[in-house]
């Protein structure tokens, strides 16, 4: 690829994101920048310091005095708080319910924009969350809003689950993705929300592989 384009992946919780983007990123030999997992660290943090989870100011102050580092790792990026490898704590059932009430605060949102930013100034990344082609990177030369049914996302929650051998209900992760819309999309700072310019993908049906290779095509057209 001629240009080190920066590629923004927004959608809601279980599209598919995360792993869509590391794959893309793979491919490109790009900067691959999962922002969700550095509002779940934080609020790993939060939890562990039993700090108000809604309390804006305070996060904010949590978080100036936090370093949240993502490596490179072998199969999966690796997510560091202050030099402790927290990759799998952050996936907890308690981090997962509670992330949308620590990313919705203002303060928080500010300083985690700002470092995201700096990390996309060089360009030849891609990067996923709620809210990047229209807020973080609204200058992003290709815009991707992965979408699926509630029912698809539930049943990818639950088979991960239980892959991993986590006992798990179908029905209250299908209410609790359900809620984690609402919240997203109601929230009043930089809520969830397809920019104008986005190419929506409903990823329903397809694979992973297949909606990597339309991403990589996308990206190849604006190269």
């Amino acid at each position: 690829m001629n240009k080190r384009i920066n590629i923004a992946i927004d959608g809601p919780a279980g599209a598919g994101k995360s792993t869509v983007a590391r794959k893309v990123a793979d491919n490109l030999s790009f900067l691959y920048i999962d922002t969700g997992a550095m509002y779940r660290a934080l609020t790993y943090k939060a939890i562990e310091k039993d700090i108000d989870l809604e309390n804006g100011p305070l996060l904010k102050e949590l978080l100036d005095d936090t370093v949240i580092d993502l490596q490179v790792g072998e199969s999966e990026q690796l997510v560091l708080v202050d030099n402790m490898n927290v990759t799998t704590d952050i996936r907890s059932y308690a981090v997962t319910n509670n992330v949308s009430f620590v990313a919705r605060q203002s303060e928080v949102r500010l300083e985690m924009v700002k470092r995201q930013k700096m990390l996309a100034d060089r360009g030849g990344v891609v990067m996923d969350g709620r809210d990047i082609g229209t807020h973080v990177l609204p200058e992003s030369e290709l815009k991707v809003f992965l979408s699926a049914s509630v029912e698809e996302r539930a049943t990818r929650r639950y088979n991960e689950l239980i892959g991993n051998g986590t006992e798990a209900d179908y029905d209250r992760i299908k209410d609790e993705i359900a809620l984690r819309d609402k919240r997203d999309t109601e929230r009043e700072v930089a809520p969830l929300v397809k920019a104008d310019d986005a190419i929506e993908i409903d990823t329903t049906k397809m694979t992973i592989s297949e909606v990597v290779d339309q991403i990589l095509q996308l990206a190849k057209e604006r190269a």
